[in-house]
Protein backbone atom coordinates (compact mmCIF):
# COMPACT_ATOMS: atom_id res chain seq x y z
CA UNK A 1 0.00 0.00 0.00
CA UNK A 2 1.43 3.37 -1.01
CA UNK A 3 1.09 5.87 1.84
CA UNK A 4 1.62 9.56 1.16
CA UNK A 5 2.92 11.70 4.03
CA UNK A 6 0.38 14.24 5.17
CA UNK A 7 2.14 17.50 4.38
CA UNK A 8 1.40 20.69 2.42
CA UNK A 9 2.24 19.73 -1.18
CA UNK A 10 1.20 22.91 -2.97
CA UNK A 11 4.48 24.79 -2.84
CA UNK A 12 6.55 22.66 -5.26
CA UNK A 13 4.13 23.50 -8.06
CA UNK A 14 5.36 27.11 -7.97
CA UNK A 15 9.06 26.41 -8.64
CA UNK A 16 10.99 27.29 -11.78
CA UNK A 17 13.60 24.99 -13.32
CA UNK A 18 16.40 26.52 -11.24
CA UNK A 19 14.49 27.27 -8.06
CA UNK A 20 13.44 30.79 -9.03
CA UNK A 21 9.76 31.69 -9.35
CA UNK A 22 8.40 33.34 -12.48
CA UNK A 23 5.41 35.70 -12.52
CA UNK A 24 3.11 32.95 -13.80
CA UNK A 25 4.40 30.49 -11.23
CA UNK A 26 3.84 32.80 -8.31
CA UNK A 27 0.52 34.18 -9.49
CA UNK A 28 -1.51 31.22 -10.63
CA UNK A 29 -2.30 27.57 -10.13
CA UNK A 30 -3.41 25.12 -12.81
CA UNK A 31 -6.92 25.45 -14.19
CA UNK A 32 -7.89 22.20 -12.45
CA UNK A 33 -6.97 23.83 -9.13
CA UNK A 34 -8.69 27.12 -9.89
CA UNK A 35 -11.93 25.38 -10.92
CA UNK A 36 -12.17 21.73 -9.93
CA UNK A 37 -15.62 21.44 -11.52
CA UNK A 38 -14.49 22.50 -15.02
CA UNK A 39 -14.81 19.54 -17.40
CA UNK A 40 -13.28 20.97 -20.58
CA UNK A 41 -11.44 24.06 -21.79
CA UNK A 42 -9.20 25.35 -24.57
CA UNK A 43 -5.47 25.95 -24.22
CA UNK A 44 -2.27 25.84 -26.31
CA UNK A 45 0.44 23.20 -26.72
CA UNK A 46 3.79 24.53 -25.48
CA UNK A 47 6.04 21.54 -26.24
CA UNK A 48 6.00 17.88 -27.25
CA UNK A 49 8.95 15.53 -26.84
CA UNK A 50 9.46 11.74 -27.18
CA UNK A 51 9.14 9.84 -23.91
CA UNK A 52 8.47 6.44 -22.39
CA UNK A 53 5.98 5.43 -19.72
CA UNK A 54 6.35 2.42 -17.45
CA UNK A 55 3.01 0.80 -16.69
CA UNK A 56 1.73 -2.38 -15.10
CA UNK A 57 -0.23 -4.67 -17.41
CA UNK A 58 -3.32 -6.70 -16.55
CA UNK A 59 -1.04 -9.68 -15.83
CA UNK A 60 0.89 -7.65 -13.25
CA UNK A 61 4.03 -7.43 -15.37
CA UNK A 62 5.79 -4.12 -16.05
CA UNK A 63 5.36 -2.73 -19.54
CA UNK A 64 7.08 0.22 -21.21
CA UNK A 65 5.02 2.35 -23.61
CA UNK A 66 6.57 4.67 -26.17
CA UNK A 67 4.94 8.05 -26.63
CA UNK A 68 5.29 11.76 -25.93
CA UNK A 69 5.35 14.18 -23.01
CA UNK A 70 3.11 17.12 -23.88
CA UNK A 71 3.25 20.41 -21.98
CA UNK A 72 0.28 22.77 -22.22
CA UNK A 73 0.03 26.48 -21.47
CA UNK A 74 -2.40 25.51 -18.71
CA UNK A 75 -4.04 22.24 -17.81
CA UNK A 76 -7.38 20.90 -16.70
CA UNK A 77 -5.80 17.55 -15.80
CA UNK A 78 -4.48 17.24 -12.26
CA UNK A 79 -0.92 15.87 -11.82
CA UNK A 80 -0.46 13.47 -8.96
CA UNK A 81 0.14 15.26 -5.64
CA UNK A 82 -0.93 15.58 -2.02
CA UNK A 83 -1.96 11.94 -1.87
CA UNK A 84 -4.34 12.37 -4.83
CA UNK A 85 -3.78 10.31 -8.02
CA UNK A 86 -3.53 12.06 -11.37
CA UNK A 87 -6.46 12.69 -13.71
CA UNK A 88 -7.26 10.97 -16.97
CA UNK A 89 -8.73 12.72 -19.99
CA UNK A 90 -8.09 13.74 -23.59
CA UNK A 91 -6.33 16.48 -25.56
CA UNK A 92 -8.11 16.90 -28.91
CA UNK A 93 -9.55 13.39 -28.38
CA UNK A 94 -6.03 11.97 -27.83
CA UNK A 95 -6.01 9.91 -24.62
CA UNK A 96 -3.79 11.11 -21.78
CA UNK A 97 -2.40 8.06 -19.97
CA UNK A 98 -0.51 9.83 -17.17
CA UNK A 99 -0.11 13.36 -15.80
CA UNK A 100 2.96 14.17 -13.72
CA UNK A 101 4.42 17.36 -12.30
CA UNK A 102 7.85 18.62 -13.44
CA UNK A 103 8.73 21.81 -11.61
CA UNK A 104 5.94 24.28 -12.31
CA UNK A 105 4.77 22.32 -15.37
CA UNK A 106 2.50 19.34 -15.92
CA UNK A 107 3.65 16.60 -18.31
CA UNK A 108 0.85 14.80 -20.17
CA UNK A 109 1.85 11.41 -21.58
CA UNK A 110 0.17 10.54 -24.89
CA UNK A 111 0.92 8.02 -27.63
CA UNK A 112 0.14 10.57 -30.35
CA UNK A 113 2.28 13.71 -30.89
CA UNK A 114 0.71 17.18 -30.66
CA UNK A 115 2.14 20.16 -32.52
CA UNK A 116 3.50 23.04 -30.36
CA UNK A 117 1.55 26.27 -30.86
CA UNK A 118 -1.65 24.37 -31.67
CA UNK A 119 -4.84 25.34 -29.86
CA UNK A 120 -6.34 22.22 -28.27
CA UNK A 121 -9.47 21.15 -26.40
CA UNK A 122 -8.79 19.43 -23.08
CA UNK A 123 -11.44 17.20 -21.48
CA UNK A 124 -11.21 15.50 -18.10
CA UNK A 125 -12.54 12.05 -17.19
CA UNK A 126 -15.19 13.52 -14.92
CA UNK A 127 -16.14 10.27 -13.18
CA UNK A 128 -12.56 9.72 -12.01
CA UNK A 129 -12.05 13.41 -11.14
CA UNK A 130 -15.26 13.76 -9.09
CA UNK A 131 -14.49 10.52 -7.23
CA UNK A 132 -11.07 11.90 -6.29
CA UNK A 133 -12.63 15.20 -5.21
CA UNK A 134 -15.07 13.35 -2.95
CA UNK A 135 -12.43 11.12 -1.36
CA UNK A 136 -9.91 13.94 -0.89
CA UNK A 137 -12.40 16.36 0.69
CA UNK A 138 -13.70 13.51 2.87
CA UNK A 139 -10.17 12.90 4.08
CA UNK A 140 -9.81 16.56 5.09
CA UNK A 141 -13.13 16.36 6.96
CA UNK A 142 -12.35 13.09 8.76
CA UNK A 143 -8.86 14.29 9.67
CA UNK A 144 -10.25 17.50 11.20
CA UNK A 145 -13.06 15.71 13.09
CA UNK A 146 -10.74 12.99 14.46
CA UNK A 147 -8.36 15.67 15.72
CA UNK A 148 -11.13 17.81 17.22
CA UNK A 149 -12.97 14.98 18.97
CA UNK A 150 -10.11 12.79 20.18
CA UNK A 151 -6.82 14.54 19.40
CA UNK A 152 -6.05 11.88 16.76
CA UNK A 153 -3.47 13.34 14.38
CA UNK A 154 -3.24 12.31 10.73
CA UNK A 155 0.29 11.40 9.64
CA UNK A 156 -0.39 10.09 6.11
CA UNK A 157 -3.17 8.95 3.82
CA UNK A 158 -3.83 6.92 0.67
CA UNK A 159 -6.52 7.41 -1.97
CA UNK A 160 -6.83 3.81 -3.17
CA UNK A 161 -8.73 2.38 -6.12
CA UNK A 162 -11.54 0.92 -3.97
CA UNK A 163 -11.03 2.38 -0.50
CA UNK A 164 -9.11 5.14 1.26
CA UNK A 165 -6.83 4.92 4.29
CA UNK A 166 -5.95 7.58 6.85
CA UNK A 167 -2.99 6.79 9.08
CA UNK A 168 -3.59 8.11 12.61
CA UNK A 169 -0.82 8.69 15.11
CA UNK A 170 -2.28 6.39 17.75
CA UNK A 171 -1.69 2.71 18.63
CA UNK A 172 -5.44 2.09 18.65
CA UNK A 173 -8.79 3.62 17.71
CA UNK A 174 -11.86 2.14 19.36
CA UNK A 175 -15.04 1.20 17.51
CA UNK A 176 -16.85 3.87 19.55
CA UNK A 177 -14.36 6.54 18.44
CA UNK A 178 -14.69 5.50 14.76
CA UNK A 179 -18.49 5.63 15.05
CA UNK A 180 -18.37 9.10 16.63
CA UNK A 181 -16.05 10.40 13.89
CA UNK A 182 -18.35 9.02 11.20
CA UNK A 183 -21.46 10.50 12.83
CA UNK A 184 -19.90 13.95 13.25
CA UNK A 185 -18.55 13.98 9.68
CA UNK A 186 -21.95 13.08 8.23
CA UNK A 187 -23.66 15.73 10.33
CA UNK A 188 -21.40 18.32 8.74
CA UNK A 189 -22.24 16.96 5.29
CA UNK A 190 -25.96 17.38 6.08
CA UNK A 191 -25.22 20.94 7.23
CA UNK A 192 -24.07 21.66 3.66
CA UNK A 193 -20.93 23.46 4.81
CA UNK A 194 -19.11 25.33 2.02
CA UNK A 195 -15.53 24.50 1.00
CA UNK A 196 -13.41 27.26 -0.51
CA UNK A 197 -9.90 27.54 -1.88
CA UNK A 198 -7.70 30.61 -1.36
CA UNK A 199 -4.11 31.61 -2.02
CA UNK A 200 -2.37 33.36 0.88
CA UNK A 201 0.87 35.28 0.90
CA UNK A 202 3.57 33.45 2.89
CA UNK A 203 3.79 36.40 5.31
CA UNK A 204 0.01 36.49 5.89
CA UNK A 205 -0.63 36.03 9.66
CA UNK A 206 -3.46 33.65 8.80
CA UNK A 207 -0.93 31.11 7.53
CA UNK A 208 0.04 30.39 11.13
CA UNK A 209 -3.53 29.23 11.82
CA UNK A 210 -3.61 26.82 8.88
CA UNK A 211 -3.15 23.13 9.54
CA UNK A 212 -0.03 21.62 7.99
CA UNK A 213 3.44 20.31 8.76
CA UNK A 214 5.42 23.28 7.51
CA UNK A 215 6.49 24.44 4.08
CA UNK A 216 9.46 23.10 2.10
CA UNK A 217 12.66 25.11 2.52
CA UNK A 218 12.63 26.18 -1.14
CA UNK A 219 9.01 27.31 -1.16
CA UNK A 220 8.19 30.32 -3.34
CA UNK A 221 4.93 32.05 -4.15
CA UNK A 222 1.49 32.01 -2.53
CA UNK A 223 0.23 29.24 -0.29
CA UNK A 224 -2.91 27.39 -1.43
CA UNK A 225 -5.35 26.82 1.43
CA UNK A 226 -8.51 24.66 1.40
CA UNK A 227 -11.04 25.65 4.06
CA UNK A 228 -14.13 23.79 5.26
CA UNK A 229 -16.24 26.50 6.90
CA UNK A 230 -15.98 26.42 10.72
CA UNK A 231 -14.23 23.03 10.57
CA UNK A 232 -10.76 23.13 9.05
CA UNK A 233 -8.18 25.07 7.04
CA UNK A 234 -5.41 23.09 5.42
CA UNK A 235 -2.62 23.67 2.90
CA UNK A 236 -3.34 21.47 -0.09
CA UNK A 237 -2.77 21.27 -3.87
CA UNK A 238 -5.58 18.83 -4.65
CA UNK A 239 -9.02 19.17 -6.22
CA UNK A 240 -11.97 19.43 -3.84
CA UNK A 241 -15.75 19.75 -3.73
CA UNK A 242 -17.15 23.26 -3.19
CA UNK A 243 -19.70 22.11 -0.61
CA UNK A 244 -19.71 19.14 1.76
CA UNK A 245 -23.13 18.17 0.43
CA UNK A 246 -21.33 16.91 -2.69
CA UNK A 247 -19.74 14.21 -0.54
CA UNK A 248 -23.21 12.67 -0.07
CA UNK A 249 -22.10 10.38 2.78
CA UNK A 250 -19.00 8.99 4.48
CA UNK A 251 -18.74 5.41 5.68
CA UNK A 252 -15.87 4.31 7.94
CA UNK A 253 -15.31 0.63 7.18
CA UNK A 254 -13.07 -0.08 10.16
CA UNK A 255 -9.50 0.11 11.38
CA UNK A 256 -6.30 -1.86 10.86
CA UNK A 257 -3.01 -1.97 12.71
CA UNK A 258 -0.62 0.44 11.00
CA UNK A 259 3.13 0.84 10.97
CA UNK A 260 5.20 2.10 13.88
CA UNK A 261 2.47 1.96 16.53
CA UNK A 262 -0.12 3.74 14.37
CA UNK A 263 -3.66 2.90 13.26
CA UNK A 264 -5.13 2.92 9.75
CA UNK A 265 -8.69 4.21 9.46
CA UNK A 266 -10.40 2.84 6.32
CA UNK A 267 -13.21 4.82 4.69
CA UNK A 268 -15.18 5.43 1.49
CA UNK A 269 -17.18 8.50 0.51
CA UNK A 270 -19.79 9.57 -2.01
CA UNK A 271 -20.33 7.29 -4.99
CA UNK A 272 -17.94 4.75 -3.51
CA UNK A 273 -20.41 4.11 -0.68
CA UNK A 274 -23.11 3.25 -3.22
CA UNK A 275 -20.74 0.98 -5.15
CA UNK A 276 -19.61 -0.68 -1.92
CA UNK A 277 -23.23 -1.35 -0.97
CA UNK A 278 -23.95 -2.75 -4.44
CA UNK A 279 -20.99 -5.15 -4.20
CA UNK A 280 -21.88 -6.14 -0.64
CA UNK A 281 -25.50 -6.81 -1.56
CA UNK A 282 -24.40 -8.88 -4.55
CA UNK A 283 -22.16 -10.97 -2.29
CA UNK A 284 -24.93 -11.31 0.31
CA UNK A 285 -27.41 -12.45 -2.34
CA UNK A 286 -24.97 -15.04 -3.72
CA UNK A 287 -24.21 -16.39 -0.22
CA UNK A 288 -27.93 -16.63 0.57
CA UNK A 289 -28.40 -18.82 -2.50
CA UNK A 290 -25.36 -21.01 -1.73
CA UNK A 291 -25.91 -21.40 2.02
CA UNK A 292 -29.70 -21.70 1.81
CA UNK A 293 -30.24 -19.30 4.71
CA UNK A 294 -30.86 -15.61 5.40
CA UNK A 295 -28.09 -13.03 5.61
CA UNK A 296 -28.26 -12.93 9.41
CA UNK A 297 -27.32 -16.64 9.49
CA UNK A 298 -24.41 -16.49 7.02
CA UNK A 299 -21.64 -16.37 9.63
CA UNK A 300 -22.92 -19.36 11.60
CA UNK A 301 -23.50 -21.33 8.41
CA UNK A 302 -19.93 -20.70 7.24
CA UNK A 303 -18.54 -21.67 10.67
CA UNK A 304 -20.39 -25.00 10.47
CA UNK A 305 -19.03 -25.61 6.97
CA UNK A 306 -15.50 -24.82 8.15
CA UNK A 307 -15.79 -27.25 11.06
CA UNK A 308 -17.12 -29.96 8.74
CA UNK A 309 -14.31 -29.31 6.27
CA UNK A 310 -11.68 -29.55 9.04
CA UNK A 311 -13.11 -32.88 10.21
CA UNK A 312 -13.22 -34.26 6.67
CA UNK A 313 -9.67 -33.04 6.07
CA UNK A 314 -8.47 -34.76 9.23
CA UNK A 315 -10.21 -38.03 8.32
CA UNK A 316 -8.86 -37.81 4.76
CA UNK A 317 -5.33 -37.25 6.06
CA UNK A 318 -5.56 -40.31 8.31
CA UNK A 319 -6.83 -42.44 5.42
CA UNK A 320 -4.07 -41.12 3.16
CA UNK A 321 -1.45 -42.05 5.77
CA UNK A 322 -2.88 -45.55 6.10
CA UNK A 323 -2.89 -45.87 2.31
CA UNK A 324 0.74 -44.73 2.15
CA UNK A 325 1.81 -47.41 4.65
CA UNK A 326 -0.17 -50.08 2.80
CA UNK A 327 1.28 -48.96 -0.55
CA UNK A 328 4.83 -49.07 0.84
CA UNK A 329 4.38 -52.65 2.06
CA UNK A 330 2.82 -53.69 -1.27
CA UNK A 331 5.73 -52.22 -3.21
CA UNK A 332 8.32 -53.78 -0.87
CA UNK A 333 6.74 -57.23 -1.16
CA UNK A 334 6.27 -57.06 -4.94
CA UNK A 335 8.21 -59.59 -7.05
CA UNK A 336 9.29 -56.67 -9.23
CA UNK A 337 11.11 -55.02 -6.33
CA UNK A 338 14.62 -53.86 -7.09
CA UNK A 339 16.45 -51.61 -9.51
CA UNK A 340 14.00 -48.76 -10.17
CA UNK A 341 10.54 -48.77 -8.56
CA UNK A 342 8.01 -46.16 -9.69
CA UNK A 343 4.57 -45.15 -8.51
CA UNK A 344 2.19 -42.36 -9.58
CA UNK A 345 -0.98 -41.38 -7.78
CA UNK A 346 -3.21 -38.47 -8.77
CA UNK A 347 -4.35 -37.85 -5.19
CA UNK A 348 -1.58 -37.30 -2.70
CA UNK A 349 0.94 -34.86 -1.31
CA UNK A 350 4.52 -34.61 -0.09
CA UNK A 351 3.67 -36.33 3.18
CA UNK A 352 2.11 -39.27 1.31
CA UNK A 353 5.31 -39.80 -0.67
CA UNK A 354 7.58 -39.36 2.35
CA UNK A 355 5.63 -41.93 4.39
CA UNK A 356 6.13 -44.46 1.58
CA UNK A 357 9.85 -43.64 1.38
CA UNK A 358 10.22 -43.91 5.18
CA UNK A 359 8.44 -47.27 5.30
CA UNK A 360 10.51 -48.73 2.49
CA UNK A 361 13.96 -47.36 3.32
CA UNK A 362 16.60 -46.56 0.72
CA UNK A 363 18.88 -49.65 0.50
CA UNK A 364 20.03 -50.24 -3.08
CA UNK A 365 16.73 -49.47 -4.86
CA UNK A 366 15.78 -46.19 -6.53
CA UNK A 367 12.25 -45.21 -5.58
CA UNK A 368 10.60 -42.69 -7.92
CA UNK A 369 7.23 -41.34 -6.71
CA UNK A 370 4.95 -38.71 -8.26
CA UNK A 371 1.56 -37.24 -7.33
CA UNK A 372 -0.70 -34.84 -9.24
CA UNK A 373 -2.13 -34.37 -12.71
CA UNK A 374 -0.57 -36.95 -15.05
CA UNK A 375 -0.62 -34.47 -17.95
CA UNK A 376 0.12 -31.35 -15.91
CA UNK A 377 1.87 -30.24 -12.74
CA UNK A 378 2.52 -32.10 -9.52
CA UNK A 379 5.15 -33.25 -7.03
CA UNK A 380 7.93 -35.81 -7.24
CA UNK A 381 10.27 -37.66 -4.85
CA UNK A 382 13.38 -39.68 -5.56
CA UNK A 383 14.81 -41.87 -2.78
CA UNK A 384 17.67 -44.38 -2.70
CA UNK A 385 21.44 -44.54 -2.27
CA UNK A 386 22.69 -41.07 -1.31
CA UNK A 387 25.32 -40.84 -4.06
CA UNK A 388 22.87 -41.88 -6.78
CA UNK A 389 20.13 -39.56 -5.58
CA UNK A 390 22.54 -36.62 -5.35
CA UNK A 391 23.52 -37.21 -8.99
CA UNK A 392 20.09 -38.05 -10.42
CA UNK A 393 17.80 -35.71 -8.43
CA UNK A 394 18.64 -32.49 -10.33
CA UNK A 395 18.49 -34.36 -13.65
CA UNK A 396 15.02 -35.75 -12.88
CA UNK A 397 13.86 -32.24 -11.93
CA UNK A 398 15.20 -30.94 -15.25
CA UNK A 399 13.36 -33.64 -17.24
CA UNK A 400 10.10 -32.85 -15.42
CA UNK A 401 10.76 -29.11 -15.90
CA UNK A 402 10.59 -28.54 -12.19
CA UNK A 403 12.62 -27.54 -9.18
CA UNK A 404 13.73 -29.47 -6.14
CA UNK A 405 16.25 -30.03 -3.38
CA UNK A 406 17.37 -32.82 -1.13
CA UNK A 407 19.90 -34.49 1.14
CA UNK A 408 20.73 -37.87 2.70
CA UNK A 409 19.34 -40.03 -0.07
CA UNK A 410 16.18 -38.08 -0.79
CA UNK A 411 15.40 -35.43 -3.43
CA UNK A 412 11.94 -33.90 -3.90
CA UNK A 413 10.26 -30.92 -5.47
CA UNK A 414 7.65 -29.54 -7.86
CA UNK A 415 7.22 -30.60 -11.50
CA UNK A 416 5.41 -28.69 -14.23
CA UNK A 417 5.30 -31.63 -16.66
CA UNK A 418 4.49 -34.98 -15.05
CA UNK A 419 3.71 -36.19 -18.57
CA UNK A 420 7.48 -36.72 -18.92
CA UNK A 421 7.60 -39.31 -16.10
CA UNK A 422 8.51 -42.05 -18.55
CA UNK A 423 11.59 -40.08 -19.66
CA UNK A 424 12.65 -39.64 -16.02
CA UNK A 425 12.13 -43.35 -15.37
CA UNK A 426 14.24 -44.23 -18.42
CA UNK A 427 16.99 -41.95 -17.11
CA UNK A 428 16.97 -43.80 -13.77
CA UNK A 429 16.98 -47.24 -15.41
CA UNK A 430 19.90 -46.29 -17.66
CA UNK A 431 21.85 -45.20 -14.59
CA UNK A 432 21.13 -48.45 -12.73
CA UNK A 433 22.02 -50.49 -15.82
CA UNK A 434 25.31 -48.66 -16.21
CA UNK A 435 26.18 -49.19 -12.56
CA UNK A 436 25.40 -52.91 -12.78
CA UNK A 437 27.55 -53.29 -15.90
CA UNK A 438 30.49 -51.59 -14.20
CA UNK A 439 30.23 -53.93 -11.23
Amino acid sequence: MRIVPFRPPSAPWRYGAHGSASREETAMAFRCQRDSYAREFTTTVVSCRPAELQTEGSNGKKEVLSGFQVVLEDTLLFPEGGGQPDDRGTINDVSVLRVTRRGAQADHFTQTPLTPGTEVQVRVDWGRRFDHMQQHSAQHLITAVADHLFGLKTTSWELGRLRCVIELDSPSVTAEQAAAIEQSANEKIRDRLPVNVRELSPDDPEVEQVRGRGLPDDHAGPIRVVTIQSVDSNMCCGTHVSNLSDLQVIKILGTEKGKKNKTNLIFVAGSRVLKWMERSYGTEKALTALLKCGAEEHVEAVKKLQNSAKLLQKNNLNLLRDLAVHTAHRLRDSPDWGGVVTLHRKEGDSEFMNIIANQIGSEETLLFLTVGDEKGAGLFLLAGPAEAVETLGPRVAEVLEGKGAGKKGRFQGKATKLSRRAEAQALLQDYVGTQSAEE
